[in-house]
């Protein structure tokens, strides 16, 4: 069983503009290794469907086209690895969305964001780190309103859209940043959680 809570809490909103946005207001990039090497994997995806098959040409391309894939998917996971290891160091809670991403996917405007954010990845590598570093990683449901509520007095917002950065409470007045209240909020369900 994982250690009781005994120590700083950060909660952790996951996106897709930025890839992670803490409790703490710190910001990791989402640094969308996809989109940028997309021009040169389409290049190669031609080039392999222009040889003839069987070839050796095919081959090399092939070859050629699977180190591409192969280069995205080890930046992707070097960012992925720098996160999960600072968040487990700093916190011995570590609150994180439940996410459906097999449904996410299935948005295509939004599908290459989420996969270049490789959200079950960083859950995958924070849940087999965080004992070893002393810390707990506790999923919030992907049910609970943690960009809707406010942070400052709990009312939740039931106008708050996906296109809404920023928006001001009309029970307490607060102005919040949509990533930041969220990460807040999913830090404090997340303590809670552990504690119940």
């Amino acid at each position: 069983t994982p250690p009781p809570h005994a120590g700083p809490a950060i909660g952790v909103d996951l996106g897709i503009k930025s890839l992670a946005v803490t409790s703490e207001g710190e910001v990791f990039e989402n640094q969308k290794h996809l989109k940028r090497a997309l021009r040169a994997v389409k290049r190669l995806q031609r080039s392999v469907s222009r040889k003839v098959k069987g070839s050796a040409n095919r081959r090399k391309a092939v070859l050629k086209l699977a180190k591409a894939h192969f280069r995205v998917a080890c930046q992707r996971k070097d960012v992925l690895h720098k996160l999960s290891t600072a968040l487990v160091r700093r916190a011995s809670l570590v609150g994180i969305e439940d996410l459906n991403v097999a449904g996410m996917l299935k948005n295509h405007r939004l599908a290459q964001a989420i996969s270049d954010g490789s959200f079950a990845e960083l859950r995958r590598q924070l849940d087999y780190k965080a004992p070893a570093a002393g810390s707990q990683v506790v999923a919030v449901g992907r049910f609970y309103p943690s960009s809707r509520t406010c942070h400052s007095c709990g009312y939740v917002n039931p106008e708050l859209t996906l296109a809404t950065r920023e928006w001001t409470c009309p029970a307490c007045d607060a102005v919040l940043d949509r990533d930041l209240n969220a990460a807040q909020n999913i830090r404090d369900e997340a303590v809670r959680l552990a504690g119940a």
